[in-house]
């Protein structure tokens, strides 16, 4: 019986390998890495010393008008970006660490989740305990999440580079806590946090030099994102300060240098972060229908529209 049952185990695996390369609509994405820069107001990305963030935009489709969800906090903005659907349906509505017995984990499936289901690898670096609340049993081969409520940025590039080179995984989320924490201490805009903007900066270039030494940048579609931007010292719901993210996405297959805003009708919500994601990797959830869509004008085979849209 162990002699029959290892190849079927083989066999199994090797499955849900040509399943990755026959159901992805663009085969030379196989990765997909979301690094969310909490607090990061689109405005304030463009104004601070970001040269990786500049470059991204060079190489790949952006918009800075792109809307997290009306809540425009933490917890239920990053549940969103990796479920694909608003707080109302995943559930999450709450933003801080609560004294609960067990954990309460979003009632729509994590794009972990959906990857582990189809034999792909996840991985999760989190400068805030409150995402213990995203890292459900089962659907995470790596995480980092800090004890403390909020740790650094450094701290959490330094996890996230040793689960890049250590692990190489298909589908990785890394959260830069410090432009909030910032943000909160002196102010949106203030000297302070466009400091820390240029370092949240650097930090995402240490991640994207990382994937050129492993020789990944080639396969990885690459999301640069925020859960919501600020004003003052705070951010909430209603106000177009804390509601608009940047939202910027690089990789094979990928248009370089289109501003999404050329398309009038196309707006771009956190809940497509996880549904642009899930459609470059061939996965389908489970749960239908999702409130966000896969963006498709950033992909190569779109080039037509774009020529359809200046010929209007």
């Amino acid at each position: 019986m162990k002699k029959r049952f290892l190849p079927v185990l083989i066999l199994a695996l090797l499955g849900a390998s040509i399943a990755h390369a026959t159901d992805r609509p663009f085969p030379k994405i196989q990765k997909v890495m979301i690094i969310s820069v909490d607090g990061l107001r689109p405005d304030l990305a463009l104004r601070a010393e970001t040269p990786m963030i500049h470059k991204m935009l060079e190489q790949g489709s952006f918009t800075f008008w792109a809307r997290t969800t009306a809540e425009s906090v933490t917890l239920p903005s990053h549940t969103s970006m990796l479920t694909g659907v608003t707080p109302v349906h995943h559930e999450i509505q709450w933003n801080k660490d609560l004294p609960l017995e067990h954990p309460v984990y979003p009632t729509f499936p994590t794009i972990f989740e959906l990857a582990k289901n189809s034999g792909y690898t996840t991985a999760m670096v989190a400068g805030k305990s409150k995402f213990i609340n995203l890292a459900k049993p089962e659907t995470l081969d790596w995480q980092y999440i800090p004890d403390d409520p909020q740790t650094d940025d450094e701290q959490v590039t330094i996890k996230a580079l040793e689960i890049l080179r250590d692990h190489k995984p298909d589908v990785m989320f890394v959260h830069l806590p410090s432009v909030d924490g910032v943000g909160h201490a002196s102010g949106w805009a203030s000297p302070e946090q466009m400091a820390a903007i240029a370092r949240a900066d650097a930090n995402i270039g240490k991640l994207m030099s990382a994937e050129d030494e492993l020789k990944l940048r080639d396969s990885t579609m690459v999301i640069v994102t925020s859960d919501h931007g600020g004003a003052g010292l705070g951010h909430g719901p209603d106000d177009p300060r804390s509601r608009s993210i940047p939202w910027i996405v690089t990789g094979p297959q990928i248009r370089a240098g289109v501003d999404l805003t050329i398309y009038p009708n196309l707006t771009v919500d956190t809940e497509d972060t996880c549904c642009t994601a899930c459609y470059a990797l061939g996965l389908h959830p489970t749960r239908i229908p999702l409130d966000g869509k896969a963006v498709m004008e950033i992909f190569q085979q779109n080039d037509q529209r774009e020529l359809i849209h200046k010929s209007q």
